[in-house]
């Protein structure tokens, strides 16, 4: 079985945190600013923490990726003893991560291959493909092979999320300040998809019993799922996500659905009141059953 090493960066979140420890999977942090201090995010800044910092300032932090210099530094000490590196990163539309991580490849002198890939997500995004590059590296029998299953994943992955305070939308320039006002006066929320890469507002909802109901929608668009999470805005598990896996449960019989926080990074976006999930789309199945 080929040698592979899996890298991100904090954004990812997993549906299954031990995911991390029983694969060889690196994550370097990311720089939170908040109120003029800066945090590693998931060393000295925890997700509660963050989203408490973000509530009370008000106003979207400032997210560092890791530089060109930290991925060239890792990815240069994984080659010694790896065939292929393969790093999952957020969205390029969103973050300079995956600049960051193309421009350090291009450093590395070793025969270890070096697969950049633009998950075109963030968060929970990010977190399925780094749970489908590690099945792959156990299953198949080739670095390459392992590389076109996580790219061709990349396209089956579809998060929406609604959002309970508009201010870090407008702030961040993902919604019109006009749209933003009116949304906030009417008590109307958006409802938001990552769409190639960039987040969309698609529809507005209002009322919190609407929230569940959109997102059962949904979820019920799709015929298979592969992975699926629930995000939420904070630890314990919410009563609008506990109403929401009864549902699923019905429409998805033996269909697990688990939740977590949105990551922190994901919240200086979206603001730390959202509520969301994400999908993984199983791969179908073009073969004619005729031939």
């Amino acid at each position: 079985m080929p040698r592979i090493q899996i890298v991100t960066d904090s954004g990812a979140r997993f549906s299954n945190p031990r995911l991390v420890r029983h694969f060889p999977v690196t994550i370097l942090p990311n720089i939170i600013e908040i109120g003029g201090k800066q945090y590693q995010e998931g060393i000295d800044l925890g997700t509660e923490e963050a989203f408490a910092l973000m509530a009370r300032h008000g106003s979207p932090p400032k997210v560092r990726p890791p530089s060109e210099n930290d991925y060239a530094e890792l990815f240069t000490r994984l080659s010694h003893f790896c065939d292929a590196v393969i790093s999952v990163h957020p969205s390029r539309e969103l973050s300079e991560s995956w600049r960051n991580g193309r421009l350090a490849a291009q450093q590395v002198n070793s025969g270890c291959e070096i697969a950049v890939v633009d998950s075109q997500s963030l968060c929970a995004g990010q977190g399925m493909l780094i749970r489908v590059a590690a099945r792959a590296a156990q299953e198949l029998g080739s670095a390459e092979d392992v590389i076109q299953t996580v790219r061709q994943a990349v396209n089956r992955i579809y998060s929406v999320y609604c959002i309970g305070d508009v201010s870090f939308l407008r702030a961040n320039g993902l919604m019109k300040p006009s749209h933003a006002i009116l949304s906030k006066h009417l008590e109307i929320m958006p409802f938001v998809s990552l769409e190639d890469g960039q987040i969309i507002v698609i529809e507005k909802i209002r009322g919190r019993a609407d929230v569940i109901e959109r997102l059962v929608e949904f979820l019920v668009e799709f015929t298979e799922l592969e992975d699926a999470v629930v995000l939420q805005d904070q630890k314990r598990i919410s009563e609008e996500t506990r109403i929401m896996q009864d549902r699923l449960a019905l429409e998805f019989p033996g269909q697990h659905f688990p939740f977590t926080m949105y990551s922190a990074t994901m919240a200086s976006l979206l603001g730390p009141r959202a509520t969301g999930v994400a999908v993984l789309e199983k791969e179908s199945d073009d073969l004619d059953d005729d031939f």
